[in-house]
């Protein structure tokens, strides 16, 4: 079996408070993992409506999610305190794949993490579109 990778919070440059629900729990006692995908989404979407990147009306470009993944390193449970790391790993001509972990507050080890890819799409015709350089700016900030 292969070692458990630890991801560190000082990986991150943005964090977002999560709130856990009861109804988040599952049978286990434990968050299920479907929901650390909200938790994801959560986060990325936050990012990109706080910086004007992402306009709820009126936006030319919508954002699909074309690829995501988690990875469990411990559990957390409600009413644990949470907060999503964002990072931006890579940005293209019209992706960009996000880095995104979830870490009990006070915690510095992940105790999930994954990526999330979007593409970027223009709403008339349904095709991938070129990520405008004022968004390019504002992911390319997250970078390393």
């Amino acid at each position: 079996m292969s070692e458990k990778k630890l991801i560190k919070r000082e990986d991150y440059k943005k964090f977002y408070p999560v709130t856990t629900r009861w109804m988040d729990n599952d049978l286990f006692g434990h968050i299920n993992n479907v929901v650390y995908y909200s938790f994801f989404d959560t986060a990325v979407n936050r990012f990109l409506i706080e910086t004007d990147c992402f306009k709820i009306k009126d936006n030319p470009l919508v954002f699909y999610v074309v690829h995501s993944s988690c990875n469990f390193a411990s559990s957390l449970a409600y009413p644990d305190e949470i907060e999503a790391g964002l990072m931006v790993k890579k940005v293209g001509n019209s992706s960009v794949t996000y880095g995104v972990s979830v870490f009990k507050k006070g915690v510095s080890e992940a105790a999930a993490y994954g990526e999330f890819v979007h593409v970027f799409v223009n709403q008339e015709n349904n095709k991938s579109a070129p990520i405008p350089n004022n968004i390019r700016t504002h992911l390319e900030a997250l970078m390393d």
